[in-house]
């Protein structure tokens, strides 16, 4: 697990330095470059594998030709090195120099065979063709920008922006679109003319210019087998063990994190059934009850006998971290559970260099409740947009405000607020902040006219709308997958551990995995309304019942009630820095208000504008 930074073209030795310096928190043992003629490669080293000198990079094949620098782990790599062991000989014990022959041998074609989460560039010298990709889920990042015969590349937006020729520019339809997500959706980023790599894709350069662009794998949901329900849990059994135990190797120490629901202790399960010692497990707890899990983390470790650790996340030390957090991620991110996560991860780091975490069960088994919301959804979905829009006015003034993680007063605005727009956008509007009359409410005058699409949910309806051959629900899981995991929960594992020099492996995630959970039907994911089902049935007998069943609860913090008091002085001060060139301030003002004197729980759309604002200043960026 690395940062990796390049160019392509015009650019020099001391702006590819800055470049890696500004991520060396990505590896912090080494940072090295390589230059020749056009072409500059750098990379950020957090050693896992071979920890000799010898596994630094960028990295080279025996012929010279060929330069690699690469971020993350490639977990079948003994398998393409055996295959690859009759022709090739390697230097090194990494999954780096696996990946150098794997191109030499097979070029673009290689990834149909490499599985693992990685973004990386291979240059060829001889060829002047340069290779850059990212995994099949998205789990490791890849910026890039082009412009005057330069292209650059980088993990993280922070190392492109110290390029002085960067035009830090808003992208105003980014603005638009987090406004609705809490995030940035691929392939945009919030400065005009820098994107995102989309997972399971390529680019291949030629002279420094795209020559072309390729999506090499995608979910599929058409090819649903005929299998029998024990079978098919005996086959989740089997590929999460192989998943779990290719995702303990590793030249440092490793843990897991455990929370305590069902999809961390499920990897904490496998994980301690391969290894040989006691594994390390980590959780963290809130001095607010509703916000706490710590003691069923401490239940399991102590049912699979794990050497558990656990800190308690005070509201005072809470602050700090957002203090400390803000500045430093790339883009703006309104998810507020990116605290705990990096707290965790903090903590987490001062054992282990490496974790296993539960990322990715709930987008593949319909496990969050908003898949139980499908059942009620149809009356409301054919009720007109002002009837709805009145029964929320009615919830504000009924029922009570609460500050309890989802509260009842929460989730009902919530659900009801899905259906202020069409049926493809009522998940995105569950999970999200500002719908489209609340946007047109804050957007000055000016800006308002400015946006392409009011309701910023163009990208999710990409994707809900791609494949016609999809079911209503496996168009769902496909949407949850290209967006709210990939842009939401991998943006935040990656930023939250590797600010701390922290690997975070994703075992759920594994390709083969992935693929099986697509082809179940959905009885199998979802009965009545229990979701993740066969996930629930494969573990009963492996964890206490009360694991497997209990409620999921978020990885949040108490925002509502630090709204009004601790966090006040700071968020009034953000919030009237608002731009007005972008933001109705009247109304902004009035958000807040109403939250302070409790008339409404507007903590999602207050930290969403917060963040945004604290970043646009920041950053110093041009509207």
């Amino acid at each position: 697990m690395c940062g990796i930074a390049g160019y392509i073209g015009e650019c020099n030795e001391n702006i590819l330095n800055n470049m890696i310096q500004n991520i060396k928190h990505r590896g912090p043992n080494g940072q090295h470059l390589y230059i020749k003629n056009n072409v500059g490669f750098a990379h950020a080293r957090l050693s896992i594998l071979d920890l000799r000198v010898e596994g630094n990079q960028p990295m080279f094949n025996n012929g010279g030709n060929l330069m690699i620098t690469f971020n993350g782990e490639i977990y079948n790599y003994l398998e393409l090195k055996k295959m690859l062991s009759h022709k090739y000989s390697f230097n090194t014990t990494t999954d780096t120099e696996v990946l150098l022959y794997m191109y030499s041998e097979y070029g673009e074609n290689m990834l149909d065979q490499v599985h693992g989460m990685f973004s990386f560039a291979i240059h060829d010298f001889n060829t002047n063709i340069t290779f850059i990709a990212r995994d099949r889920l998205g789990k490791k990042p890849l910026y890039y920008t082009s412009f005057n015969n330069t292209f650059l590349f980088s993990s993280e937006l922070k190392s492109i922006l110290v390029h002085p020729k960067i035009s830090k520019e808003l992208n105003l339809e980014s603005i638009n679109e987090y406004l609705t997500f809490d995030y940035v959706p691929t392939p945009n980023t919030i400065i005009k003319n820098i994107f995102k790599l989309e997972p399971s894709s390529y680019i291949l350069l030629e002279k420094n210019k795209i020559k072309k662009k390729v999506k090499y794998w995608s979910h599929n949901f058409t090819n649903k087998i005929n299998i029998d329900f024990n079978v098919a849990k005996l086959n989740l059994d089997f590929l999460l063990n192989k998943a779990v135990s290719s995702r303990l190797i590793s030249d440092v120490p490793l843990g897991v994190f455990l929370s305590g629901g069902l999809d961390s202790s499920t990897i904490a399960y496998y994980a301690q059934k391969n290894s040989t010692k006691k594994l390390k497990t980590f959780s963290i707890g809130f001095e607010d009850k509703s916000y706490n899990e710590s003691d069923y983390a401490t239940e399991v470790s102590k049912y699979l006998k794990t050497e558990h650790y656990s800190q308690i996340l005070t509201p005072k030390h809470t602050l700090e971290l957002i203090d400390e957090i803000l500045p430093n991620l790339d883009e703006p991110f309104a998810d507020a559970s990116i605290v705990p996560t990096y707290f965790l991860s903090k903590f987490t780091k001062n054992h282990v260099d490496v974790a296993l975490g539960g990322d990715g069960s709930d987008e593949l088994l319909a496990g969050y409740p908003t898949f139980i919301s499908d059942y009620f959804k149809f009356p409301l979905s054919i009720t007109p947009k002002f009837f709805i829009k009145t029964l929320i006015n009615i919830t504000d003034n009924i029922i009570p405000v609460s500050d309890n993680n989802i509260s009842l007063d929460f989730k009902i605005k919530q659900y009801l607020k899905g259906f202020l727009s069409s049926s493809s956008h009522i998940h995105q509007l569950w999970l999200g902040s500002f719908d489209p009359f609340q946007k047109m409410k804050i957007f000055s005058s000016d800006f308002y006219k400015k946006v392409y699409d009011i309701s910023g949910l163009s990208k999710s309806d990409n994707y809900y709308n791609s494949n016609v051959l999809f079911t209503t629900f496996d168009r769902t899981i496909y949407t949850y997958l290209n967006t709210y995991l990939l842009d939401d929960i991998l943006y935040k594992v990656d930023r939250a551990s590797m600010l701390n020099s922290l690997e975070v492996r994703a075992p759920f995630l594994d390709t083969n995995v992935v693929e099986f959970i697509n082809s179940l039907p959905k009885k199998y994911k979802i009965k009545g309304f229990e979701g993740k089902y066969i996930l629930k049935k494969t573990m009963e007998g492996k964890l206490p019942q009360n694991i497997i069943y209990r409620s999921k609860k978020g990885f949040g913090i108490p925002l509502s009630n630090w709204i009004r008091h601790e966090l006040n002085n700071e968020i009034k001060c953000v919030l009237n820095s608002a731009p007005e060139s972008i933001f109705n301030k009247i109304e902004i003002n009035k958000i807040l208000n109403d939250h302070i004197l409790r008339k409404v729980n507007n903590r999602k759309l207050i930290w969403n504008l917060f963040v945004l604002i604290k970043y646009i200043n920041q950053e110093k960026l041009s509207i």
